[in-house]
Order: C-alpha cells, then sequence, then structure tokens
C-alpha cells in the first residue's frame, strides 16, 4: 500500500519536473544577464542578479509587439472561421452521411501530408497574387489546415449526440439550424472548446508557413524568435523574455477552459 503511493509521488514528481523545469529555466533566464547564461556554475541557475535586460532589448530593438499582434489576430480570427465551417460541417458529416464518407475523408487528408509537400506550388501562387507578407494570407492559411482537423474531431463528438434528442426537436417545431445551434451544440461545448483550444494552439506556435509566407510587416512570434542570434552572439535573455511572453497566453487560456479540456476529452468515453 505504501509502495503505491510512493510510487504514485515519485511517478508524479518526476513529471512535474519534466515539465515545469525547461518552463522554470525560461523565466529565470529571461532575468539573467547573457555572462550569467553562460556560467557553468550550477548555483547561477537560481542565485543570480536580476535584470530587466533581456525585456529592454525585446521591447526596444525588436519588432516584438508587431509580432505578437500579427499572431493574435492570425491565429484568433482563423480559430474563428475554422469553427464557423467546421461545426456545420461536422454535423452534417455525423447526421447526413454527405459524401457517402469519401468527402469526409477527402476532408481529413489535408492534415495528412506534410506541409513541405504543397509548399512550394502555394509558395508561387501566394506571390502571384501579390498577397505575400500578409495577415490575411496567415489566417487563411490556418485556417485551411486546421479545419480538416477540427472536422475530424467535432465528427465524433456529434456521433455521440442520440438521434432521439433531435428527432424529439423536431416533432416540437424545431428545423435543423435552430436544432444544431439551440440543442445540439450546449451539448458539444466542451468538444468545441477543446477543438477550438487546439486550433488556436496551432496557428499559434506554426512556424513553417509563417517563415515562408512573410518578410517583414507581418511577421509572427515563432518567426521572430529566429532573430536573436547573430554572428558572433546570441541573445539568450532577450530571448527568453520573447519566450516567457509568447507562451503566457496559451498557458493563461489553457487555465481558465481547462473544465472543457477534461470534458472535451472525455466526452463520449463513458455511456449511461
Amino acid at each position: 500500500m505504501y509502495l503505491k503511493k510512493l510510487g504514485f509521488w515519485i511517478t508524479t514528481i518526476v513529471v512535474l519536473l519534466v515539465f515545469v523545469l525547461p518552463l522554470l529555466w525560461i523565466y529565470l533566464t529571461s532575468f539573467k544577464q547573457n555572462a550569467d547564461v553562460y556560467d557553468l556554475n550550477f548555483s547561477r541557475l537560481f542565485f543570480f542578479s536580476p535584470t530587466l535586460e533581456g525585456y529592454d532589448h525585446l521591447f526596444f530593438a525588436t519588432t516584438f509587439f508587431r509580432e505578437i499582434l500579427n499572431t493574435s489576430i492570425a491565429s484568433f480570427f482563423s480559430t474563428v472561421l475554422v469553427m464557423c465551417i467546421s461545426l456545420p460541417a461536422a454535423y452534417s458529416f455525423a447526421r447526413f452521411n454527405t459524401g457517402y464518407g469519401h468527402l469526409l475523408f477527402i476532408t481529413i487528408s489535408a492534415r495528412m501530408f506534410p506541409a513541405a509537400i504543397a509548399a512550394i506550388p502555394y509558395f508561387f501562387v501566394v506571390k502571384a497574387m501579390g498577397l505575400l507578407d500578409s495577415v490575411f494570407t496567415l489566417t487563411m492559411f490556418f485556417m485551411w489546415f486546421n479545419t480538416s482537423f477540427a472536422v475530424f474531431l467535432l465528427f465524433g463528438f456529434f456521433r455521440e449526440i442520440p438521434e432521439e434528442i433531435e428527432h424529439a426537436a423536431l416533432v416540437d417545431g424545431y428545423g435543423r439550424v435552430a436544432i444544431l445551434w439551440k440543442v445540439i451544440f450546449p451539448l458539444i461545448k466542451p468538444g468545441a472548446s477543446i477543438t477550438a483550444m487546439f486550433c488556436l494552439l496551432f496557428s499559434w506556435n506554426e512556424f513553417f508557413y509563417s517563415l515562408l509566407f512573410t518578410r517583414a510587416k507581418a511577421t509572427t512570434l515563432t518567426v521572430g524568435l529566429s532573430k536573436f542570434w547573430g554572428a558572433s552572439e546570441i541573445y539568450w535573455n532577450a530571448m527568453s523574455a520573447c519566450l516567457s511572453l509568447s507562451i503566457l497566453p496559451t498557458l493563461v487560456a489553457g487555465w481558465f477552459i481547462q473544465r472543457y479540456i477534461i470534458r472535451g476529452l472525455t466526452f463520449g468515453a463513458v455511456k449511461g
């Protein structure tokens, strides 16, 4: 009995250290001078003279504010568009078998191939349309790649809702649109929340297409992180400051909707 409890707590502590230590290292490094970062003395990991040098460099020597604004706009609006498209699409696939399964497979397959495969054709199309270095272009690409994932995830949630509920609503005079928004959507709200959260995270952390389609005006946080090393020096403190502020919104968002995340991940796992 005691061995099981001891094993549980040891495992818990190890898991926490694996996940928490990198975050702790990032936040501590953001308040260090570069000389302290290179100090191999283990005690310097926690005991040092804190400074705002990294944040000063980040705020006044880089385009951090423009990058976080671009990232926020592209991530937020792409997620809204994804949910507006995916909810009715997944409902149609789940209830009416639209396309007899073939259309659903084609939709999901857009997420299966590596992003690099279509990079060159996409680049030439975007360049020909004059849409390089545009937040609008990033928003559309984020929406395109996240829609297939959202449809696949929401399809499973819709399948867990008994059709008898909709039949009862039809008898009461509800139309299909009213049933979707007034009856079904409240039931899958946890699933919709976790889907939106994943899409937001995917967009926020996307690097490949952000690097490919941006130059200066529309650069995102992930691209901006590559600006902290030069020919002779790496600005570890400024880079850590950028990282600490970049991950903060997703940590806060995850904290506030954690109850929906837990319910969404376990949705349909137990049937009465």
